[in-house]
């Protein structure tokens, strides 16, 4: 069976808080990681919120998307990666995020999606 795509969920906690309140900071790290995974940058999009100065972020890349969510008062952020084909390395930008958002620990969740039993095209 092939699948259309994979979606890794990283669940980071006991982050560096300052960091995660950083809109600037998240975009930029965010723009590295889609780097450092092999990503074609389309755009982004980034939202802070109130009163404690969460941050949720998209950006698009050719092969699907990126995307965090940050709670700052937990110390808190999801990331999402979504990568439809084989050319990305997810591994790279997880490895990446972790590391700049200096999670304490965290946990990798992969999914496959849009799983396919065969090629068969119906014109």
């Amino acid at each position: 069976m092939q699948a259309l795509g994979r979606h890794v969920i990283l669940e980071l906690h006991d982050c560096d808080r300052k960091r995660l309140s950083n809109c600037e900071f998240l975009r930029e790290t965010l723009l590295e990681a889609c780097r450092r995974a092999g990503a074609t940058i389309l755009g982004n999009s980034f939202h802070v919120f109130s009163p404690y100065d969460g941050v949720s972020g998209v950006i698009i890349i050719a092969e699907s998307h990126l995307s965090i969510h940050t709670w700052p008062e937990y110390c808190y952020a999801a990331v999402d990666i979504f990568a439809c084909g084989d050319s990305l390395h997810p591994e790279r930008a997880v490895e990446f995020m972790v590391q700049e958002l200096k999670a304490g620990n965290h946990s990798v969740t992969e999914l496959k999606r849009g799983i396919l039993k065969s090629l068969v095209f119906n014109e």
